[in-house]
């Protein structure tokens, strides 16, 4: 009926596993980030595409928020031009809260408050300094629970209605 929030195996010692996507517009920005998981130590999956020749972004939102959904990953990254269609087409995953977010203080509050499990950003308005900024937020917060945690479940359960 409810869900569990997320820990992240970073917590117990093994490395986080995020799966990232883009679309065309986001794929300069999805490129140019990969550095920063290697810093980071993260395990990265690139699920594409593998230029930037344009694409459909629902068919990567969906291959990141399926990893998510299915335990494949423990958080998502999405980049588009503006990062709204990849949040709404990944929402439609059961499981997933996808956050668009432009500055690391929303992407903080979307894993204190929503739990977000993957996170969308705009590869056309936010510089890659910015994007890091809101990565560091989003990998290093954790999701509060107590209050928040009925809500998360409140969606949960929209989902299954």
């Amino acid at each position: 009926m409810g869900v569990t929030a997320v820990r992240l195996h970073e917590s117990k010692g093994s490395r986080m596993r995020v799966h990232l996507g883009s679309d065309h517009a986001g794929f300069e920005m999805k490129e140019a980030l990969k550095p920063y998981f290697e810093r980071r130590g993260i395990e990265l999956t690139d699920v594409g595409p593998d230029s930037d020749e344009s694409v459909d972004y629902p068919e990567f939102a969906e291959k990141v928020a399926r990893g998510v959904a299915d335990g494949d990953a423990d958080l998502g990254v999405l980049i588009c031009g503006s990062g709204i269609g990849m949040a709404i087409a990944a929402n439609k995953v059961p499981g997933v809260r996808a956050a668009t977010v432009t500055e690391p203080e929303l992407a903080k509050m979307s894993r204190q408050h929503n739990d977000a499990n993957v996170i969308a950003l705009g590869g056309r308005y936010i510089p890659r300094q910015t994007a890091e900024d809101i990565l560091d937020a989003f990998f290093d917060t954790e999701f509060e629970g107590g209050r928040h945690q009925r809500r998360v479940d409140e969606i949960a359960d929209l989902e299954q209605r």
